[in-house]
């Protein structure tokens, strides 16, 4: 009888030590796997990315990240006025290389009796990005980039190569270059045209926020002169996954200067 009582004993004492040797190894591999996933991650400064020409990810990406946005503009022309919707996915296949699939679609509301109205998809945008500079003492990341642009509405296609350079300055301001030719090819004509992008922005970060305010520069140089707008632009971060950015058009040089209004809403998933 003692002998059973004994065995009982020392089988409790074994299992009460499996389980505690189980426990510290599940312990022990998730918090070495998780040192590793940690020392693995490439270093990433955070830019405060424009909301009407924005990028195709962010600079610096990490593997795995994707967003999904959603954009409305209301242009207003002397002939009518242009709402534009866009789509736009974005991720991210391997470290510091973004993706990006963009649709435009627009409806031109017609205010001459004899011009109808339409509705149609504009533009089918596929973008790449990649950082290949990223330093985290200066606050500062270059990345090069490309866009192939299908214009259904003019039958014609875009190459747009592109370089980007964003510098923070004391933690909650940041500059942005983004900057490249546009080529575009008209199916119909055979003709080539080109013109040069150059839009720079200037933002306020609001300390342990999402929030950001500031402008950004939208240039446009061709044969016809300088084009220029800014847009003023206000970012809320209602969440972690979600935010909200608008922004008003105010054209400086072009051959219709009118008001319009953007609408940015940015989902990470």
């Amino acid at each position: 009888m003692f002998e059973m009582q004994f065995c009982l004993m020392e089988n409790k004492k074994m299992m009460v030590c499996r389980k505690f040797f189980l426990l510290f190894c599940n312990l022990f591999c998730s918090c070495a796997i998780f040192a590793q996933e940690t020392r693995n991650l490439p270093d990433k400064v955070h830019h405060a990315e424009p909301l009407y020409n924005d990028l195709v990810r962010d600079l610096g990406a990490r593997k795995g990240e994707k967003e999904f946005n959603l954009g409305a503009e209301i242009k207003n022309r002397a002939a009518g006025q242009d709402f534009g919707y866009l789509m736009e996915y974005e991720f991210a296949p391997m470290d510091r290389l973004g993706l990006e699939v963009e649709t435009d679609f627009i409806y031109a509301k017609s205010r001459i009796a004899d011009v109808p109205s339409t509705n149609q998809l504009e533009r089918l945008r596929l973008s790449s990005q990649y950082s290949f500079y990223v330093s985290k003492e200066k606050a500062t990341t270059l990345a090069v980039g490309y866009t192939q642009i299908f214009n259904f509405v003019n039958g014609g296609t875009a190459f747009n190569p592109f370089i980007i350079a964003a510098k923070n300055w004391h933690r909650h301001w940041h500059t942005l270059i983004y900057t490249g030719p546009e080529i575009a090819y008209h199916y119909g004509t055979s003709k080539t045209a080109m013109n040069w992008q150059i839009n720079t922005s200037f933002h306020y970060t609001v300390p342990n926020t999402d929030h950001f305010f500031g402008v950004e520069i939208n240039q446009e140089i061709s044969s016809e002169g300088i084009h220029t707008v800014l847009h003023p632009q206000i970012k809320l971060g209602l969440s972690k996954k979600l935010a909200i950015g608008t922004a008003v058009g105010l054209p400086i040089g072009g051959a219709e200067n009118r008001l319009s209004s953007f609408l940015r809403i940015i989902y990470q998933l």
